[in-house]
């Protein structure tokens, strides 16, 4: 099992537990609404089963960790991060945090410290991240990071009805905040 720790937050491998947390943030409208419509509790049942296998660095599967309060325990969200196969030097990252902990820096802290061990147990050269356009929180929790706009890509992605642009952030492993 999986643990990083930052002065705030514990992150975690997904364990049998956090069903009932993985299915809430997933299945929330308003989570969601610049991600995706909420998909089927069967949906969402298939991609919990799929994330809490164990997971290893180029198996083309997220890595998909709790994010915790070290002081409480209080699940704030996921974080974690994608790799395509061993080859590739690239890997992209997400997170999706819960209502009660948006605004906390919770997201930034955690995508730090996920940065910081993939460059450590990895050969990472590029990070990458992507958010739809108008995603403003998501994007600041980027550049936070430090990573930079790269390019807007026009009309990627349905959320319902509606086509969104998508924001493209890059990240190289030597410009990383430390």
């Amino acid at each position: 099992m999986l643990e990083l720790y930052t002065d705030r937050l514990k992150l975690r491998s997904l364990q049998d537990s956090d069903w009932e947390q993985f299915y809430a943030l997933h299945s929330d409208p308003e989570i969601n609404r610049y991600v995706r419509v909420p998909e089927s509790q069967e949906v969402i049942r298939s991609k919990f089963q799929q994330r809490s296998d164990t997971w290893f660095y180029g198996s083309g599967d997220w890595l998909t960790l709790v994010i915790e309060t070290v002081d409480t325990g209080q699940f704030v969200g996921l974080t974690g991060l994608y790799c395509q196969s061993l080859d590739e030097q690239r890997a992209e990252v997400g997170y999706l945090l819960a209502a009660e902990g948006h605004g906390k820096g919770y997201a930034t802290e955690s995508l730090m410290a996920v940065i910081d061990w993939a460059c450590l147990s990895f050969n990472v050269h590029k990070f990458v991240g992507h958010c739809a356009k108008d995603n403003h929180a998501s994007a600041r929790v980027l550049e936070k990071c430090g990573f930079r706009l790269e390019g807007l890509l026009r009309q990627q992605f349905k959320v319902g009805e509606n086509w969104l642009d998508e924001s493209v952030f890059g990240l190289l492993a030597d410009e990383r905040r430390l």
